[in-house]
C-alpha cells in the first residue's frame, strides 16, 4: 500500500498540480519500500508503484482513443490499462535490478542508496525515453522546473535534474536508516546539491543577438472531431486568414500543427495568395499543414514558412499508432479500426531541424517531438529560438496540455533559447531562455497571443553533449556499485 501511495503522489508533483516537493517524498517512500526485501518483492512493489504513478499521471491516453479515435470506452480503457501496465515495468525493473546489485557482496546502505538506486532509477528513465520510439512523459526532472534543482538542466538536461532528485532521496533514506550518526554526512551533501543548483540558476548560458522579434500565435480552437469535416475546410481557412490580417504588424505569425485541414497541393493557390499578402505587409507566416508527395506517395506532418521564402520542415519523430503504424504489413487493418485521421505519415529528414523565418533560424519541433531534448538540441547552434507547434486537442480537458507545457519549458532551459509554443486549443505560450512562462493563452478559446522574443546565441553544455554525460555517469556508478560489492565480499 505504501508503494501505491508513493506512486499516486508522484503525478501531483507535475503540472497542473505543481507540488514539486512530492517528487522527492515519493522517491523516498519508494526506496523505503525496497529496503531489506527480495528481488521479486522489489519488482512487485516497483510495479505497483508504476501502476499508480502512470495510471494516474497518463490516464488521459484513453481520451484520444475514445473521443477522437472512435474506440468504445471499454476498449479504450482496456488498451490504456495495458499501456500503463507496460510503463509500470520500468520502476519494477528498477527495483529488481537495484536489489540484485545491492545484494552482491556485503550489503551496505551507503552503497545501495547513494550509488546504486539513484543511478539505476535515472538509467531506466532514460531507457523509457528511447525504447520503442520513447515515452519520456513523467520523467522526474520535469517536476522541478520551478525548483532550485532546475539549475542542472542546462548542463545535464532533464535526466540530470532527475538524478539530483534521486540522489537527494537516497541521502534522506540513508540518513533515516543509519540514524543520527549519519547526519554529519547526509545533511551537508543535500545542502551542497541544492545550493550548487541554485547558484547554477544564476548563470547565463546564452547571449542576446539581433533585435527582438514580435510573434503572433493564432489559437484557432478547432475541436478534433470537427476539424477534418469537409464542410469545415473553408471556414477554417477563412478564420485563420482573418486572424492573420488582424496581426500583419507582427514579424512572424504562427498557425499551429495541421492548422490547414487539407494537403498542401489542395490549397496551393490559397497559400500563394496569403504569402504575397504577408510579404506586402512585411510579415511572414509559419503554418502547420500536411503534405503529400505525389512522386513517392508519402505523407508528411509539416510546418511551412511563407513570406520571404517558402520552405518546409517535416516532422521527424512520429507517434506510433497515432501518426504511423509499426509493423504495418502485419497490422495494417488497425488503421481502419482506430479511425484516426492523418495516421499514415512518413518521417522527415533527420538532418533538417530548423527553418529561416523573420530573419532568424528557428529550431522547429511538432507536437510530441519536444519531449526529446537531445533531438530539439540538434537545431543548435544555428537556431536562435525554438518553435513547437502542437494540436493538444487530442488530449481534451486533461492533465496532458499542462504537462506538455512543462516539458516545453524544460527544452527552453536546457538550450538557453526562447521557446514559442503554438497550439490549436491551448496552452500556447512564450517561454524565455530560463524556462519561465512569459505569457500564455487560455485553453479552449479562440485567441491570438502576441509577444516579443529575444533571439539568443551560444551553446549550453547540454546542447553540446546532450544526454551522453548522464548515461555515462549512471552507467559508471552502477559498475562502481558492483565493484564495491565484490570488493567487500572478498
Amino acid at each position: 500500500m505504501l508503494a501505491v501511495v508513493a506512486g499516486l503522489l508522484m503525478p501531483l508533483s507535475f503540472a497542473p498540480f505543481d507540488f514539486s516537493i512530492l517528487a522527492l517524498v515519493s522517491l523516498v517512500l519508494l526506496m523505503l519500500c525496497w529496503t531489506g526485501i527480495s528481488k521479486g518483492r522489489a519488482f512487485l512493489r516497483g510495479w505497483l508503484y508504476g501502476l499508480a504513478m502512470f495510471g494516474f499521471g497518463v490516464s488521459w491516453v484513453h481520451i484520444s482513443m475514445n473521443e477522437f479515435g472512435g474506440i468504445d470506452i471499454p476498449l479504450a480503457v482496456f488498451l490504456t490499462v495495458l499501456f500503463v501496465m507496460f510503463l509500470a515495468l520500468y520502476p519494477a525493473l528498477t527495483g529488481y535490478l537495484a536489489r540484485r546489485l545491492s545484494d552482491r557482496g556485503t550489503h551496505q546502505v551507503a552503497r545501495e542508496y547513494l550509488i546504486i538506486v539513484p543511478a539505476v532509477w535515472v538509467f531506466f528513465e532514460w531507457l523509457k525515453g528511447i525504447l520503442f520510439t520513447g515515452f519520456p512523459w513523467l520523467t522526474v526532472g520535469y517536476s522541478q522546473i520551478d525548483m532550485p534543482l532546475a539549475g542542472y538542466a542546462p548542463i545535464f538536461g532533464v535526466y540530470g535534474v532527475s538524478f539530483a532528485v534521486a540522489m537527494t532521496a537516497g541521502l534522506i533514506v540513508y540518513w533515516l536508516l543509519t540514524g543520527i550518526d549519519s547526519t554529519k554526512r547526509a545533511l551537508p551533501a543535500i545542502v551542497l546539491i541544492w545550493i550548487a543548483a541554485a547558484l547554477l540558476n544564476q548563470v547565463d548560458w546564452s547571449d542576446a543577438v539581433d533585435e527582438p522579434v514580435t510573434i503572433s500565435m493564432l489559437q484557432g480552437n478547432m475541436s478534433q472531431d470537427q476539424k477534418w469535416l469537409p464542410q469545415n475546410k473553408q471556414p477554417t481557412l477563412d478564420m485563420y486568414t482573418t486572424l492573420s490580417r488582424e496581426n500583419w504588424g507582427s514579424d512572424l505569425i504562427i498557425w499551429p500543427e495541421t492548422a490547414v485541414p487539407a494537403f498542401y497541393h489542395q490549397v496551393e493557390p490559397f497559400l500563394k495568395n496569403i504569402a504575397q499578402e504577408a510579404r506586402m505587409n512585411s510579415s511572414e507566416l509559419l503554418i502547420g499543414i500536411p503534405v503529400y508527395n505525389k512522386k513517392t506517395k508519402q505523407y508528411f506532418n509539416s510546418m511551412m514558412s511563407l513570406g520571404l521564402q517558402e520552405s518546409f520542415y517535416d516532422k521527424r519523430h512520429l507517434v506510433p499508432f497515432g501518426e504511423y503504424l509499426p509493423l504495418k504489413s502485419w497490422l495494417g487493418d488497425l488503421i481502419d479500426f482506430f479511425q484516426i485521421p492523418m495516421s499514415d505519415f512518413t518521417e522527415g529528414d533527420r538532418d533538417r531541424s530548423f527553418l529561416k523565418v523573420a530573419g532568424q533560424k528557428a529550431g522547429i519541433s511538432i507536437c510530441y517531438e519536444d519531449v526529446f531534448g537531445d533531438e530539439v538540441a540538434q537545431a543548435l547552434p544555428d537556431a536562435t529560438f525554438l518553435v513547437n507547434t502542437s494540436n493538444d486537442a487530442w488530449f481534451g480537458d486533461s492533465f496532458a496540455p499542462h504537462q506538455h507545457l512543462q516539458i516545453a519549458r524544460m527544452r527552453a532551459l536546457e538550450t538557453g533559447r526562447f521557446m514559442v509554443r503554438s497550439t490549436n486549443t491551448g496552452i500556447s505560450a512564450f517561454i524565455n531562455e530560463k524556462g519561465k512562462v512569459q505569457s500564455q493563452s487560455p485553453q479552449f478559446e479562440r485567441h491570438v497571443l502576441t509577444d516579443k522574443i529575444q533571439p539568443m546565441q551560444g551553446m549550453t553544455p547540454f546542447a553540446i553533449f546532450t544526454n551522453i554525460p548522464v548515461v555515462v555517469i549512471t552507467s559508471l556508478l552502477i559498475l562502481v556499485g558492483i565493484w564495491l560489492g565484490r570488493k567487500q565480499s572478498t
